[in-house]
């Protein structure tokens, strides 16, 4: 099999060659920029090359066509002309991360220092605005600032939090087409692609890290309370963001046809460590209705394969996901309440396909041995490949400072259980 064919074939729940792998195709299945920096070293040698920000936000280094061809990666990833903080990944500059990783950042990532030694950035890059996001010192990766303006309760304005949705520009589809384009006809690799404006309340989302002014409600906390108290509004937001988005999907299936083989669809966190944000009840009121309209456009136009991201202890609401069309699930994260690998697979293996639970990140893969790691990512393959359906990835992004032996020692395992 090639690599187009393992992905096509994963995604079909049929049985594949090897496991299939992914590491940077997506904004949720990456590496922080050190992590790639080291692990480049460790397997292609020392050298003068500086590692791209793809994703600037969270700071995931790109996994160039050397570093994929050597890890045997069988996904590239499409994502949107514009980054988290609204400007293009193009004019490449060099940057310095805090522990002193050599990285190239994109023309329009301008930043201040404040008084803590944090890295201010800026949304489009321009200083002249309060920053949306800091990434405090010896961090890798920005949070996001709050910078939410009055919100004026008697007169909430729809049009505030729907600034950012919108019918895709001439320019939005010619960048997917020629991003795709190369990819599908002279590489085997699979495709996944980013599909912007169909993550109803996605918390990474919500302030707005791109807008140089943050109208409506942007506030994290003022957010998710607003679910409750202010369910009304937020549901009509998402009535319009659904109106856009189905037209959207319908303009880019007509540029791009099936070139790519799974979109993003949602990366909204429904779980906690220990459990859910909100109840069933809740997810099938004010989500559902548009996760399920979205998807439904998608699989009739198309044959994308829908991929949700959800963090956390979210078993109780796998079954409304599958019933609400989504194919894939990512970060599977089994170190939560109730996501015990086996359980997964045998409840939902024949519905979704499993993308990502490969190896724990908040401790094995940071904080074990080696050998910690290589049992458990043989375990994790053992389980979820198991007929097919699985797209191995680490649970959600390898972060920057994770030891770089410990990832040689996952694809170690990676790659022994395909003999």
């Amino acid at each position: 099999m090639n690599s187009r064919e393992r992905l096509q074939s994963t995604l079909n729940h049929q049985s594949v060659d090897r496991v299939c792998v992914d590491f940077g195709a997506g904004g949720q299945t990456g590496m922080g920029a050190g992590a790639v920096h080291r692990l480049r070293e460790a397997v292609l040698g020392k050298s003068n090359h500086r590692v791209k920000i793809t994703e600037p936000y969270q700071m995931l280094g790109e996994i160039d066509e050397d570093l994929r061809q050597a890890l045997q990666l069988d996904v590239v990833g499409i994502h949107p002309r514009c980054n988290m903080f609204g400007f293009e990944n193009t004019g490449w500059k060099p940057f310095t991360m805090h522990d002193g990783t050599p990285v190239l950042v994109p023309g329009k990532f301008n930043w201040t220092v404040d008084a803590k030694g944090g890295i201010e950035m800026y949304p489009q890059g321009d200083t002249s605005v309060p920053p949306s996001a800091v990434m405090p010192k010896d961090s890798f990766f920005f949070d996001a600032t709050k910078r939410q303006e009055p919100f004026d309760e008697e007169n909430p304005r729809l049009e505030d939090n729907c600034e950012e949705f919108g019918l895709f520009s001439t320019e939005d589809v010619g960048h997917f087409v020629n991003e795709l384009t190369p990819f599908y006809k002279k590489t085997q690799y699979g495709i996944y692609m980013t599909f912007p404006g169909t993550g109803f309340g996605d918390i990474a989302l919500v302030p707005a890290t791109w807008a140089k002014r943050t109208k409506g409600i942007r506030d994290l906390e003022e957010w998710y309370i607003s679910t409750v108290t202010r369910k009304d509004f937020i549901y009509k937001i998402f009535e319009k963001q659904c109106e856009f988005a189905l037209k959207n999907i319908e303009t880019l299936a007509k540029a791009v046809g099936n070139m790519p083989q799974v979109v993003f669809v949602s990366g909204t966190d429904f779980g906690t460590q220990r459990g859910l944000f909100s109840s069933v009840e809740s997810y099938r009121e004010l989500f559902k209705p548009f996760h399920k309209k979205v998807n439904d456009q998608i699989h009739r136009l198309t044959k994308w394969k829908t991929f949700i991201h959800s963090c956390g202890a979210i078993h109780a609401l796998i079954p409304d996901l599958i019933e609400a069309g989504f194919d894939v699930l990512n970060p599977v994260q089994c170190s939560a309440e109730g996501m015990d690998a086996r359980t997964l697979k045998k409840e939902f293996g024949k519905q979704l396909v499993f993308w990502g639970g490969g190896v724990d990140t908040q401790s094995t893969l940071p904080f074990g041995t080696p050998d910690d790691v290589y049992r458990q990512v043989r375990e994790r393959i053992d389980i979820f490949n198991q007929d097919g359906g699985f797209v191995f990835n680490s649970v959600h992004n390898v972060q920057s400072n994770v030891p770089v032996d410990n990832i040689l020692a996952m694809f170690k395992a990676i790659k022994d259980s395909g003999r």
